[in-house]
């Protein structure tokens, strides 16, 4: 437990930051997981620029590694122009 004032505090601001970070990784998750399953070409040009969006707000914050943003982008930018 923590015996400081400051720490007590890091605790309750991690706490929270955790809780933002899951919701906005889960919340690209399901939108990645949509956009897949999506077959319409209008629903794919609509959606497609909102995920890579998300994808880059969630590099930028680092919640996850750019690389592995850029990855998914480039996987899904590949699927998606295979389609048309």
């Amino acid at each position: 437990m923590a015996n400081h004032k400051s720490a007590e505090k890091r605790t309750r601001q991690s706490a929270k930051r955790r809780l933002a970070n899951r919701y906005y990784a889960k919340t690209t998750r399901n939108a990645i997981r949509d956009l897949r399953s999506e077959t319409g070409e209008k629903d794919i040009q609509k959606d497609l620029p909102a995920v890579l969006s998300l994808l880059d707000k969630l590099a930028k914050r680092g919640y996850i590694h750019k690389n592995k943003a850029s990855n998914l982008k480039s996987s899904l930018m590949k699927k998606f122009s295979a389609k048309k």
